[in-house]
């Protein structure tokens, strides 16, 4: 038995367990025994490539993740990771344009794993220079921590607990992994601007595909749905974690609101 050998059978039962799958569950819908899917993870066994793959897939895994125990088992990675600038990338980053220019009036972002703006449109921009301060405004904004620092737009969200919560649990899913130094550390950093009465909560409640915001700021008064969106069944590692993050009015009266803060945006095209 060999290191890695047990370092990827334990990461396969970690993740089985997380999906709440029994041995019997994943074996069968692998086309495995239950005896092999045991020796893979008590180390007994080493899986092959094809084993590996298969496995994965009925664990849902990110390819991120796929790739890291194909390396763990001794083999090279399958998918790639291609930055989203790089010149094979063009077309995709002029689709995600398109798409958050469609939305206009309104403010649509593409972020990347750590929450950074890679693309935004110009309602988007105009929204987070109106809520944070400049400091937070440099750069690649990174969307996480313009909510949660003092400075930044949870001063002037009604319902912070719910959205603080909401955001915190999905940051404690994402970034939780000793693997991953950029996540801890952004993580790190959000728990240290974590509100001293929050809730902590590791799973995301259900049908949270709709996050309700409730912004007031002088005459600036919205309220507003947040949802995600990702681009389906992708083969690149960079284009599975992107996501699109859209803002929508809840009701006629923010509607009115948010085109009188942001005419500008709206009449352009």
């Amino acid at each position: 038995m060999t290191d890695a050998t047990t370092s990827v059978g334990t990461r396969i039962r970690a993740w089985r367990q997380t999906r709440g799958l029994s041995q019997f569950e994943l074996a069968s819908r692998a086309g495995f025994s239950v005896r092999h899917v045991s020796f893979i993870e008590t180390g007994r066994a080493r899986p092959s490539r094809e084993a590996m793959l298969a496995l994965s897939e009925v664990l849902g895994l990110p390819l991120r993740e796929q790739n890291r125990l194909l390396e763990a088992a001794g083999f090279a990675r399958v998918f790639r990771e291609t930055p989203i600038s790089a010149d094979e990338m063009a077309h995709m980053r002029g689709m995600l344009q398109f798409i958050l220019d469609r939305h206009l009036p309104f403010a649509a972002v593409v972020l990347d794993r750590y929450w950074n703006c890679l693309l935004t449109n110009r309602a988007a921009t105009r929204f987070f220079k109106t809520l944070t301060s400049p400091a937070l405004n440099g750069g690649r904004n990174n969307v996480l921590r313009a909510t949660f620092h003092p400075e930044g737009t949870r001063r002037w969200i009604v319902n912070w607990p719910e959205v603080e919560r909401h955001l915190m649990s999905h940051a404690e899913l994402a970034f939780g992994s000793a693997e991953d130094p950029a996540g801890v550390a952004l993580l790190a950093e959000i728990r240290s601007y974590e509100s001293a009465s929050a809730v902590r909560d590791t799973t995301p409640p259900p049908g949270d595909l709709l996050l309700p915001i409730h912004l007031h700021m002088g005459d600036l008064d919205l309220r507003l749905f947040s949802t995600i969106m990702t681009l389906c069944r992708p083969q690149d590692v960079t284009l599975q974690e992107l996501r699109v993050e859209t803002w929508f009015p809840a009701d006629r009266d923010s509607e009115i609101c948010w085109l009188r803060h942001f005419a500008e945006c709206a009449s352009q095209t």
